[in-house]
Formats: structure tokens, C-alpha cells, sequence
């Protein structure tokens, strides 16, 4: 146990507890014994030094006599067996191990006390034997609530050094190779492979909980990170095709999220995520459980690099239809979207407007009219396609 400062406060009286005193060395290698003897597969000290450890029984023994001496006083906040928590627990040494190691330093002062119990009268003898479990039970309570709170304070400084390495590693450095041969160790994950980025948005929790572990029992390393309003997954592909992770990762997006294209190694993984996002502002704020793919919305992720350019495309090829009454323009719109689906078929747009095909056509004629050329030919069709879905992109953004 470690060496704490302050161990000493208690009074040294005549009392049973004094009788021991003379004995705190001998009583220390017995504790030291009683360890790594009595069940041993209980113990793991293997952090600590044999002499860190025998300087710790030592002082931990000593305590409990000072503690006796006044009646188990304050036992339950006492400083020594808090020392020995904080430092176990930095140690690495389980709390377990640290309770068994009080539980046999109080039964090998017990047992010293019983061996002198001949020259300490009846009334003392009860008295400290009632003193030594409170005294036990005392420093086994203040040794759990330090330990636990140096343990709440080692996942912190992980979690703070944890998130620290994902945004270096979001940022870019990954293309240096020490930096990224230690980000692949401490977070688990191939430096070199294939891997996709994904970004996910939706309040309260746009992902199900236990996403990493889902994917870990599929076979697929990630690691996920929250970054204020989205959370970001960097997931490595290794013997999985981007379609197999993609069908894994659906079920588990319960708000919306975009999904990279492929990219190399952590070097790349800055340009994945930027992607990713790419693909989720695609995605209208209302959608849920959705999972979109970036390779499937490459027009849209042009016009929204594009702002400037998507608004002068929607007023150039859409701006007569836009200023008429709502009804109106939404009737013409719709038709338009369905007709162009339809590869300009206006028998097969028909039965998904719920009208006749004559309908359609007059509809048609009517757009081109209003914009002042006819819609026929590869071009206009692909001016009016991306023009409608600027349109649609500006008039409900992801964000």
C-alpha cells in the first residue's frame, strides 16, 4: 500500500494497541506473506515494487493501531487508507485486491492482539475488538470513495486525451506518419486500409445506443466521437465491402446521417469526414432513420458547394413558374419533378399525379410557356433536373 503522509496523528497509549507497536515490522512481512499466499489468484500487485508495497503495509498497520488508540475515531475520512486509494488506482492495482489487503492486515493484528490477550484486562480486550472492525470497515469506505474518485478522474484525462486524438485525426494529421501510428494504437484501428467516415445528426440521439458495440459483434472496428451537434464514426473496412458496413450501419441512425466514399488509410480520414458532412447536409432536417451515401448524391452535393451558382440556376430556369400563386406553382413543379423521373413520359408520370395524360401534357405545355422554350432536348432536361433539385435543397436545408 502507498506511502501516505499524516499516518501518525493517533496518540500512543498504554492501551492493547501499544503492545503491538514493537511489532509493526514483523507484522508487515506477515500481511506481505498472508498476500500473495492466501488466494493468491486474488491479488494483482503486479504494478507495484516489492518495497513500495511492504512501505505501504507498514504504514497501512500503523494506522490502524494509531486509529485503535482513539477508538476507531474518524476512521471512515481517514487520510492514510485515502492516500493508498488514490495511488492503487493510478497504479492500476484493483480495488478488490485493496479491500482483501485491509481485510488481512485487520485479522493479523487481531490475531497479534490475541496472542498478548494474557497481559490486557477483559474490559479492554472487548473494547478493542469492537474498535478494530469499525476501524476496518472505516478506512475500507474512505479507501473506496478515493479510489473511485481517482478512477472518475483517470477516465476523464482518457476520455479528454481520447478526444483530443479524434479531432488531430478529423483535422488531418493522420497524413503524419508517427502521429498516425500512435492514433491507430491508442484508438484501435489499422493505420493503413479503407475506411468511411459517417456524420450523424438529429436531436436527442441520431444513433441507437451501443452502435460500437453492434458493429464490434459484426466483425467492424469504429470509434464514434460527439462534436456538439452531429456525432462523427471512423470506421475501418478491412474485410468488409462499403456496402456490407453501410447495411450494418443503417439499422442503427435513428436521426440522419451521410456516409463517405472510400478512403485510404487515417492520412485521408479529414477528407472522408468533410465528405460525410457533405452527404448529411443533403438530407432535410425533417428526415429520420435515414443514411445517406455520398456516391448517390453527387448532383446535389455540387449545387450546395455551389450556393451562389444553385440560386441564380433555380431563378434562370425556374423563376416565371416560381412567382405564380402556390397552388399553382406547386401543381407545375410537381409535375415537372415526376415527368423528368418518368424519363419524359407523360403516360407513365400519369398514374403517380393521379391524372390523365392529357393533363400532363397540357402542364408541360404550360412550363415551357411560361419559361419561353420548349422542354425538349438532353440539356434542358438536365438544367430544369438540377434546377428543381437546387430548388428543393434552398427551400428545405439540412440545417
Amino acid at each position: 500500500m502507498a506511502a501516505a503522509e499524516g499516518f501518525g496523528r493517533g496518540t500512543t497509549s498504554a492501551g492493547p494497541p501499544a503492545t503491538c507497536r514493537g511489532d509493526i515490522a514483523d507484522l508487515a512481512e506477515r500481511l506481505m506473506t498472508a498476500i500473495f499466499t492466501d488466494n493468491p489468484e486474488w491479488t494483482d500487485y503486479s504494478a507495484v515494487t516489492r518495497q513500495d508495497l511492504y512501505d505501504g503495509c507498514r504504514r497501512f498497520l500503523t494506522r490502524v493501531l494509531d486509529l485503535l488508540d482513539s477508538h476507531g475515531a474518524g476512521a471512515d475520512h481517514d487520510d492514510v487508507a485515502a492516500a493508498i486509494g488514490k495511488q492503487r488506482a493510478e497504479q492500476g492495482v484493483p480495488l478488490e485486491a485493496m479491500l482483501r489487503t485491509f481485510r488481512l492486515g485487520g485479522r493479523i493484528i487481531w490475531e497479534a492482539l490475541l496472542d498478548r490477550a494474557g497481559a490486557i484486562s477483559s474490559g479492554e480486550f472487548r473494547e478493542t475488538g469492537t474498535a478494530m472492525w469499525a476501524v476496518i470497515d472505516g478506512m475500507s469506505s474512505a479507501l473506496v470513495t478515493s479510489y473511485r474518485g481517482a478512477e472518475l478522474d483517470r477516465v476523464r484525462r482518457d476520455e479528454r486525451r481520447r478526444h483530443a486524438l479524434i479531432e488531430d485525426v478529423l483535422s488531418g494529421r493522420g497524413r503524419e506518419a508517427p502521429f498516425a501510428a500512435h492514433a491507430a494504437r491508442e484508438l484501435n484501428l489499422p493505420v493503413s486500409g479503407h475506411y468511411l467516415v459517417v456524420v450523424v445528426a438529429g436531436d436527442p440521439h441520431p444513433l441507437r445506443l451501443g452502435t460500437e458495440t453492434a458493429l464490434t459483434a459484426k466483425g467492424i472496428r469504429s470509434i464514434w466521437h460527439d462534436r456538439g451537434d452531429s456525432t462523427v464514426g471512423i470506421v475501418a473496412l478491412e474485410q468488409h465491402s462499403p456496402q456490407q458496413v453501410s447495411d450494418a450501419l443503417r439499422p442503427l441512425v435513428r436521426g440522419r446521417g451521410g456516409l463517405s466514399p472510400t478512403v485510404a488509410g487515417l492520412a485521408e480520414i479529414d477528407v472522408a469526414h468533410g465528405l460525410a458532412a457533405l452527404a448529411l447536409d443533403t438530407v432535410t432536417t425533417d428526415a429520420e432513420g435515414v443514411l445517406t451515401s455520398l456516391d448517390t448524391r453527387y448532383p446535389e452535393a455540387l449545387l450546395l458547394r455551389s450556393p451562389d451558382l444553385a440560386r441564380l440556376l433555380v431563378n434562370r430556369s425556374l423563376g416565371p413558374i416560381l412567382a405564380l400563386p402556390s397552388k399553382e406553382r406547386d401543381l407545375l413543379l410537381q409535375t415537372l419533378t415526376v415527368w423528368l423521373a418518368q424519363h419524359c413520359s407523360a403516360a407513365h408520370a400519369a398514374p403517380l399525379l393521379h391524372c390523365h395524360r392529357n393533363t400532363v401534357i397540357n402542364r408541360i405545355q404550360r412550363a415551357a410557356t411560361l419559361l419561353g422554350h420548349p422542354l425538349e432536348g438532353s440539356r434542358h432536361h438536365l438544367e430544369l433536373s438540377l434546377a428543381l433539385t437546387a430548388y428543393a435543397l434552398l427551400e428545405h436545408p439540412s440545417d
